[in-house]
């Protein structure tokens, strides 16, 4: 009798206690803002990560996991129009996320990092992310883009569509982080990679880029003027190689 009773004590502690309490736990370099309900259920109405606006954040507690010491909680991420949906699990050591789904406007993504000009919709659909705290360990899935377009490339014209494919073997044991890169359909071919240095905050795509159906003039022209500097391959295509940094 007395066991239940500090056990139902324990469990109506963690259910009343307030979302308050959940900013002690985040790293420095995470603000969170407008916090409300409990930690159990509650939502964090602003976050800032360096500085960006990285949204808002809502969370559930799955009961069973406070038992095992590694809670684990429904996550409903919103930036704007863009929605995402998974279940994380924590730890000392790491934490875990997995059936990470959502997506919208890569517009709404601007303060995250998407450069200027650029637009469409991307679709996340990720089996798991994980991480130790200080880097990425694991990432597994994909990460569609459809309706892009750039005000730098062909005048503003429909890109296409793109796939980004995460493996088994992403995260390399320097924290890079590599998937493979492809297009759906459109104007251009596209064959590639995408390489992640988290550690320097310098990524390169090393791809080859072709004709595809509906290529505007614009675009070929853009192409014509690469093959000039880069030449073509024995199929056509030319070997692109990009840096940026984020």
């Amino acid at each position: 009798m007395v066991l239940v009773g500090l056990l139902t004590a324990i469990a109506f502690v963690i259910v009343a206690l307030p979302a308050a309490l959940v900013p002690r736990f985040l790293p420095p370099s995470v603000q969170a803002a407008d916090l409300s309900g409990s930690i159990w259920h509650g939502s964090m109405g602003k976050i800032t990560v360096s500085g960006r606006d990285a949204g808002s954040l809502e969370w559930r507690l799955h009961p069973a996991s406070l038992v095992t010491l590694a809670p684990t909680a429904e996550l409903h991420w919103v930036k704007a129009g863009f929605v995402v949906d998974g279940t994380a699990q924590l730890d000392r050591r790491a934490i875990h996320a997995s059936a990470i789904r959502g997506g919208g406007p890569v517009d709404d993504l601007a303060d995250l990092g998407v450069p200027p000009g650029v637009h469409g919709s991307a679709e996340i659909a990720l089996r798991e992310i994980a991480s130790d705290y200080s880097r990425i360990t694991a990432v597994v899935g994909d990460v569609e883009v459809s309706d892009a377009t750039s005000a730098q490339i062909g005048d503003g014209s429909p890109l296409g569509n793109y796939v980004l494919h995460f493996g088994e073997d992403a995260v390399a044991a320097d924290g890079s982080v590599t998937g493979n890169l492809k297009d759906l359909g459109g104007p251009f071919h596209v064959q590639g990679i995408l390489k992640i240095s988290p550690a320097g905050h310098v990524g390169t795509v090393s791809a080859t880029v072709g004709e595809g159906a509906g290529i505007t003039p614009a675009m070929r022209s853009e192409l014509n003027s690469l093959a000039q500097m880069r030449g073509r391959d024995r199929y056509g295509r030319i070997p692109v190689d990009l840096e940026f940094t984020f």
